[in-house]
């Protein structure tokens, strides 16, 4: 099944689409969160290590990598917000 356009979409679907985007947004809010909650308890621990190896420090840059990437590339909601704004759907 094919995508349609925004501008090809009922009233009603727009407001679906709305509501899976403001979904969207707020499972990237936790689930940054969540990586900066493992982040911060990482350099805490790593910090406090009599030992500071830094093969424990290596894979705390995977969240930072993958919070990067979140904030970096978010999903393609600006058409959408578009469309809503040119419907007067806000």
């Amino acid at each position: 099944m094919e995508k349609k356009a925004y501008s090809e979409l009922t009233d009603e679907e727009l407001l679906v689409e709305k509501n899976k985007l403001k979904n969207s947004k707020i499972f990237h809010a936790a689930f940054i969160g969540f990586l900066a909650g493992i982040l911060i308890f990482g350099v805490v621990s790593w910090s406090l290590s009599p030992n500071k190896q830094f093969g424990f420090f290596i894979p705390m840059l995977i969240p930072i990598f993958i919070i990067y990437r979140l904030m970096k590339n978010p999903t393609s909601n600006k058409d959408l917000e578009d469309a809503l704004k040119e419907r007067n759907l806000n």
